[in-house]
């Protein structure tokens, strides 16, 4: 395994993270112990989660994620073995604290409060905010559309004192952000220097061979302010897998059960891309995850790369990335792939 320095901090993360948001809704407990097991063996010291997961969200499974890996910790023993990321959701889902505003002080501490519970821990090593209060564009959505007349939100240097509040208590170490944009992610930095606040380490945004919008505008940030990329879906929800390529989809794979959940993926650009990419993998002999894994390994914006499966063969050759070098011809013939078709699925 490779490691890197969690932004300014003094921990080395797997560059290799383990995602977890499958457990309890497409894996169940054992399989998630299972994977676990599996995942610290091979070096991986970073696991990832949210109070969100499972995934899909659904108020029945709000939570199960966390519980699994607390009872993991629990059984295992194992807590100071791995470096535990978490998150608090962001507005939206009425089963989560009503759906309202989520960074305020007294949500942020109930969250945080209900996450150490669940989880069965003193202190979460990296705690995020999942997604922005404000009015702004994540999740596939790439217009930003002004509201002069926007909901209230918290605001950031409200926010870094309360969580400022909570690491000072102990209960979380550092923070991260989540699916932000290049303005939220600059603002927190800048705010917390002028006010001697908690900085911000490391922002996960989705990013991958169809999505490489993050080295527009936040890999700069990344790189000058030592916060670098927790990459997630680095496989396009299983896309960059081959198994959806020529529009199949797969018994029970994400699609097949989830297909609503993911329309960014959905459009004719995707597939074109991904059937380019794909015969790039088998023109040099490489395998199409390891492929896709590789390229955002390589990238130095980013500290560590979250992956997730439901098979442990899956999980296997996922974490096997880890040995997989592209060479400058490789890495060309990606980079023709995407000038001819940047970006498919943001």
């Amino acid at each position: 395994m490779k490691y890197k320095k969690l932004g300014n901090t003094k921990l080395n993360v797997s560059l290799i993270c383990l995602g977890t948001m499958t457990y309890g809704e497409q894996n169940t407990a054992e399989e998630g112990f299972e994977q676990m097991d599996y995942a610290l063996d091979k070096g991986i010291n970073f696991f990832d989660t949210a109070e969100l997961y499972a995934i899909p969200p659904k108020a029945k499974t709000y939570g199960k994620t966390e519980e699994i890996i607390g009872n993991w910790f629990q059984k295992r023993k194992n807590r100071e073995k791995v470096i535990l990321a978490s998150k608090i959701a962001g507005p939206g889902l009425k089963w989560i604290r009503g759906g309202g505003e989520q960074y305020s002080e007294k949500s942020i501490e109930d969250a945080v409060n209900s996450s150490l519970k669940r989880l069965k821990t003193d202190y979460i090593d990296l705690y995020q905010l999942h997604w922005p209060e404000r009015n702004t564009n994540y999740f596939g959505d790439l217009d930003y559309d002004h509201d002069a007349n926007e909901k209230k939100w918290n605001r950031f240097e409200n926010i870094l004192k309360v969580l400022k509040k909570i690491i000072d208590q102990g209960k979380i170490r550092y923070i991260g952000l989540s699916n932000e944009t290049p303005w939220g992610f600059s603002s927190f930095i800048k705010i917390a220097e002028k006010e001697k606040l908690p900085r911000v380490v490391s922002v996960q945004n989705p990013y991958s061979l169809i999505n490489r919008t993050y080295e527009i505008g936040m890999s700069e940030i990344s790189m000058r302010e030592n916060a670098g990329l927790l990459a997630y879906s680095p496989l396009g929800i299983g896309y960059l897998t081959g198994k959806y390529r020529n529009k199949q989809i797969p018994k029970n794979s994400r699609l097949d059960l989830f297909y609503e959940n993911y329309p960014r993926y959905h459009n004719e650009r995707t597939y074109d891309a991904v059937e380019k990419y794909y015969q790039v993998a088998k023109k040099h002999n490489v395998s199409f995850s390891q492929l896709a894994l590789a390229f955002v390994n390589s990238r130095d914006f980013v500290t560590s790369n979250i992956i997730g499966a439901t098979k442990m063969d899956q999980l296997k050759e996922n974490i096997e990335s880890i040995d997989v070098t592209l060479n400058e011809n490789i890495i060309s013939d990606i980079n023709l792939v995407h000038e001819s078709n940047p970006n498919p699925a943001p």
